[in-house]
């Protein structure tokens, strides 16, 4: 089974309002951006990466929990984060029954995730080659 068909059969597992919370959730994120891949990690964590990890989600008995890996670095002007305030690495968002998620600013938190994820690896790249990168914009 795949993780995308693991995740499906997950969310089809919750029946009451988180399944519907997760399901939304996890629809928005996908849609931030097409190369984002899902994966299933930790014996039962939904997690989306792209150039590294974006988030891990899970479902508590009262909320649904969204973690970004980096949500520290993020930038969050719509005020999203609302858990894990105090990591030095970490934010979440807690979904609560009733809560509507703002799928504009949740998309824009998952490109930001991205980017940080990309520039995280452009830094760490071997010298050589960013000379290389750096000679074919010259070019």
């Amino acid at each position: 089974m795949t993780p995308s068909e693991t995740i499906d059969q997950m969310i089809a597992g919750i029946t009451d309002w988180r399944g519907e919370t997760f399901a939304a959730m996890r629809k928005t994120i996908l849609a931030a951006d097409s190369q984002i891949v899902e994966e299933w990690k930790w014996m039962g964590s939904p997690v989306w990466s792209r150039d590294g990890m974006i988030a891990v989600a899970n479902a508590h008995k009262g909320k649904v929990k969204l973690t970004f890996a980096h949500g520290a670095s993020l930038p969050d002007p719509d005020k999203l984060f609302n858990a894990g305030l105090e990591g030095n690495a970490r934010r979440a968002i807690d979904f609560f029954e009733g809560d509507r998620i703002n799928e504009r600013a949740l998309k824009n938190l998952v490109r930001a995730a991205i980017e940080h994820n990309q520039t995280k690896l452009k830094k760490n790249a071997p010298a050589s080659t960013r000379a290389k990168a750096r000679k074919s914009k010259e070019t």
